[in-house]
């Protein structure tokens, strides 16, 4: 097939024809058209040639050009598509080095083969264009609600018709008892789409939180000009779920302007969720108040709120604890997850018990290391002492305060927890050293005696010992797995010491042995500030 007058507008034709049915640019086709006869004409006049094709965007006539490079003589490797300044001087007037010689030569005459090769050509070129397309199209609705059609079913996978592409619905993104059968109508949200070989691979989901959201923004007004704002949403895709909103206008209420005149609003998403029953809850800034909005409908007495460890004890009345809870633990996990706490729940008179012990446990501490009658020593824990320390350094006054206490007995009270705490101190620097312990760790500022032991009953010995310590390993922390948090317990935690301590203490050892360079730390310090700053001025 030789490119000829004939069908130089049929190039043009076809392109344009192609571009329609795919919904491509036609400069695409073109482009393809022209690489692909630049393979054919390399074929025919020798591989090693640079020959480059131009279609003419008007009369779809092509052009075959050979293109040679001048470069230096001692750089000719290719002399088909290379020539030297001196072989240059026949066809320009000054040749340099880096200039580009053109010279048009005959169109080629497509065989069978080469013909063949050209379409395959021409083919892969536009499926990749295609590919682009739908990419670009669907990347910009990542995080939005899309409506398809229901294709087939591929092992509980269903694939699904979204107009310009397909998209997969994965069997563990359905709500658990949607059933769909091929020509169905199906809504769902656009959770991730990925670029890969084999082309844009479009994820779906029904059962994530962002689902939700979205179904709300679609059906109140409110949500999408902005005055309320969903801070929070929690599911049990199929069951039952928790939102936490917010309004930015006073005189909006949030949570009615969701369920809407008679239901009507919610009712809607709770249609398209198959059923899925929905607490919608006011947004709070306090903690607390939040969650026992978000522990509806039981009621709640008292929460206390453990910020270092993220997690939260809530005490209900006996008879609201099931309810609490819920079936299958699931109240009080949709909570949860709606806080970001984990949440510990009991009863009034668990509490109470709990209560009694500790006050049995530190009266007796009082009474064993103070020499105290138990009535002295329950006097201490009813004004709020809890360990020696705070009797032993507390302001007199504070223990003058205390019914029956006068300066005489403040001062000897005072007396024997600083003896008893210096002879605890003594012993356990005694027993660090039959452990082997360096003087570099027992004289490290900020660390106490019955740390040191602590750390050399598991091994901890030198300075370089603790300089090689986590943070967390110091001062414990919680792990994640499987959705499960774990507590991992600090070998300092019992001693009061934070994360934030721990790791101030653990720079300072690697300073002192020249393991990190005090300057770079300030800088490091600078730039985290710095980008704190940004983070929070996006916010």
């Amino acid at each position: 097939m030789a490119i000829t007058s004939a069908n130089q507008l049929e190039l043009l034709q076809t392109a344009e024809a192609v571009a329609r049915e795919k919904m491509i640019d036609p400069g695409l086709v073109i482009e393809a058209m022209e690489e692909s006869l630049a393979r054919a004409a390399k074929s025919r006049y020798g591989s090693e040639m640079d020959i480059r094709v131009k279609i003419d965007r008007r009369t779809g006539r092509a052009t075959f050009t050979r293109v040679r490079t001048v470069v230096e003589d001692e750089a000719l490797e290719n002399y088909q598509s290379e020539l030297t300044v001196k072989q240059a001087r026949q066809y320009m007037a000054e040749p340099k080095v880096g200039d580009v010689y053109e010279e048009e030569v005959p169109p080629v005459d497509l065989g069978r083969i080469a013909a063949q090769s050209a379409k395959q050509v021409i083919l892969q070129k536009v499926r990749e264009a295609e590919r682009d397309r739908q990419y670009e199209e669907f990347k910009d609705r990542q995080g939005t609600i899309i409506n398809g059609q229901v294709k087939r079913e591929e092992y509980g996978n269903l694939i699904v018709d979204v107009g310009r592409g397909e998209a997969i619905l994965r069997r563990n993104e359905k709500i658990g008892r949607e059933s769909y059968r091929p020509g169905d109508r199906i809504r769902c949200y656009v959770k991730d789409v990925r670029r890969e070989a084999r082309g844009p691979q479009i994820f779906l989901s029904r059962t994530a939180p962002e689902f939700m959201s979205e179904l709300f923004k679609m059906e109140v007004p409110e949500i999408y000009d902005g005055i309320i704002e969903i801070k929070a949403v929690a599911r049990d895709p199929g069951s039952r779920a928790k939102i936490a909103v917010i309004s930015y206008d006073s005189s909006i209420d949030p949570v009615g302007a969701c369920v809407g005149m008679r239901g009507s609003r919610v009712q809607a998403v709770v249609n398209e969720l198959q059923g899925e029953k929905i607490d919608i809850i006011p947004w709070n800034e306090d903690v607390p108040t939040f969650l026992v909005n978000a522990l509806q409908p039981a009621e709640v007495s008292k929460v206390v709120l453990d910020e270092d460890a993220e997690r939260i004890e809530v005490v209900v009345p006996d008879e609201q604890l099931s309810l609490a809870i819920g079936r299958r633990g699931q109240n009080v996990r949709l909570a949860s997850q709606l806080t970001g706490l984990d949440i510990d729940i009991m009863t009034e008179e668990e509490e109470s018990k709990r209560r009694q012990k500790e006050f049995e446990e530190r009266t007796q501490l009082f009474m064993d290391t103070l020499d105290l009658d138990e009535f002295f020593a329950q006097l201490l824990v009813a004004e709020g002492f809890t360990n020696l320390e705070e009797v032993a350094y507390v302001e007199q006054d504070e223990l003058l305060v205390i019914d029956g206490v006068d300066e005489d007995t403040a001062h000897e009270l005072q007396t024997r927890a600083r003896e008893h705490l210096e002879e605890q101190a003594r012993k356990a620097l005694e027993h660090a050293r039959e452990l082997g312990v360096e003087d570099s760790l027992v004289e490290f500022e900020g660390l106490t005696p019955q740390m040191v032991e602590a750390l050399a009953e598991d091994g901890i010995k030198t300075l370089e010992d603790f300089a090689t310590c986590a943070d967390w390993e110091l001062a414990g922390g919680w792990t994640t797995v499987d959705g499960q948090r774990t507590k991992d317990e600090g070998l300092l935690e019992k001693f009061s010491v934070d994360l934030a301590e721990a790791q101030n203490m653990i720079m300072t050892a690697r300073v002192m042995l020249g393991w990190v360079d005090p300057e770079d730390m300030v800088a490091q310090a600078a730039a985290e500030a710095e980008a704190t700053a940004e983070d929070k001025a996006e916010a």
